[in-house]
């Protein structure tokens, strides 16, 4: 089993040996009618663009469909500073970052398209990634036990983790202060269902790209709704992002407990950020894992590696390059074959 297990939410990350046996890299198919997309991954709360695991889960992707070109996405230049951000910091400066960072990679920024991988909260980033600015633009995205709908419990953090515990303690000064929303990751996406009004009126970051206020952004459900294919996967015995129906974009009463569907919420039902019209589309897909939050066995990494993220029809990146409109102009009019890594 390959464990990307990441302790809960304000607590330090747990370094679990992979043991992995990967092939090394071998070269792209030689296929004129298809064409293989660069894969960008967002870690979670607590990881590093340099850790061991999240590498060899690159490394994996390379395996799984040859001539992938991989990019971890890398708040800061060190492991330890890219981790802290993952803690301390504006989540809507980062996502600017996030977008020069791939617009100026030269692979990502000249192919027709990439997809996109996030763990935990890097898939609700990538999903701010894709409404803010889309260039490079997103084909496929799926994400892992992320928190599309929020958080609505702060995890106590182990001990000895100066990150963690410093976060906490900024945390138990108020949610919705403004210096905790402009520097603490974790509440820029905290949401409790029975207390919206102080969220609407505050959240840094989810309630903006939710869509959830009275000013509707048009533009965020035009870019979502370019996506080819949505997958969000939840764990089913999730303990550690509550809920764990977030990961499904559902709704759970904090008093009673009762979920409201995805399908049955008004972001849905009034397409505030494009949901439905992927839907209707057959474009959506929701699965659940079994297990603790990001426990994920090998091979249904592999098996997501290859149904989500092969290489693809080049007559159907023509309709995706297509369905863009007006960002056409940011990826190039002809297709071409990646170079294999």
């Amino acid at each position: 089993m390959l464990y990307l297990r990441f302790l809960p939410l304000l607590a330090s990350l747990t370094t679990t040996t992979l043991s992995l046996s990967i092939k090394p890299d071998t070269q792209a198919p030689d296929d004129e009618d298809t064409t293989q997309l660069p894969l960008v991954i967002w870690h979670g709360l607590g990881d590093n663009y340099e850790r061991d695991g999240l590498n060899k889960v690159a490394e994996l992707a390379k395996t799984a469909n040859p001539g992938t070109y991989v990019h971890i996405i890398r708040l800061a230049d060190t492991g330890n500073s890219d981790r802290q951000a993952t803690f301390f910091g504006n989540v809507s400066e980062q996502l600017e970052l996030v977008c020069e960072q791939l617009a100026a990679d030269p692979i990502l920024s000249t192919a027709p398209g990439i997809n996109a991988m996030g763990f935990s909260q890097g898939g609700q980033f990538l999903r701010g990634y894709i409404e803010r600015c889309n260039k490079p633009p997103v084909h496929n995205l799926v994400t892992f036990g992320s928190q599309h709908n929020g958080i609505s419990e702060f995890q106590s953090c182990g001990l000895g983790d100066w990150f963690c515990n410093a976060a906490e303690s900024l945390l138990r000064s108020g949610t919705w202060v403004e210096f905790v929303q402009a520097h603490v990751v974790p509440a820029q996406y905290f949401r409790d269902s029975n207390d919206l009004a102080p969220y609407l009126e505050h959240s840094n970051f989810l309630a903006d790209i939710n869509n959830e206020r009275a000013d509707k952004k048009a533009e965020y459900k035009k870019r979502l709704s370019t996506l080819n294919l949505f997958v969000m996967y939840m764990f089913g015995n999730d303990t550690v992002a509550v809920p764990k129906e977030s990961a499904h974009f559902a709704d759970v009463n904090g008093t009673d407990g009762k979920v409201t569907p995805l399908k049955e919420r008004n972001i849905y039902l009034e397409d505030w950020v494009g949901l439905k019209a992927l839907d209707d589309q057959d474009r959506l897909d929701f699965r659940t894992l079994p297990g603790e939050h990001m426990q994920i066995e090998q091979d249904v990494l592999e098996k997501t590696f290859k149904e989500f993220f092969s290489a693809t029809q080049n007559d159907a990146l023509e309709k995706f390059v297509a369905g863009l409109g007006e960002d056409v102009e940011s990826v190039p009019a002809r297709l071409v074959a990646q170079p294999a890594f």
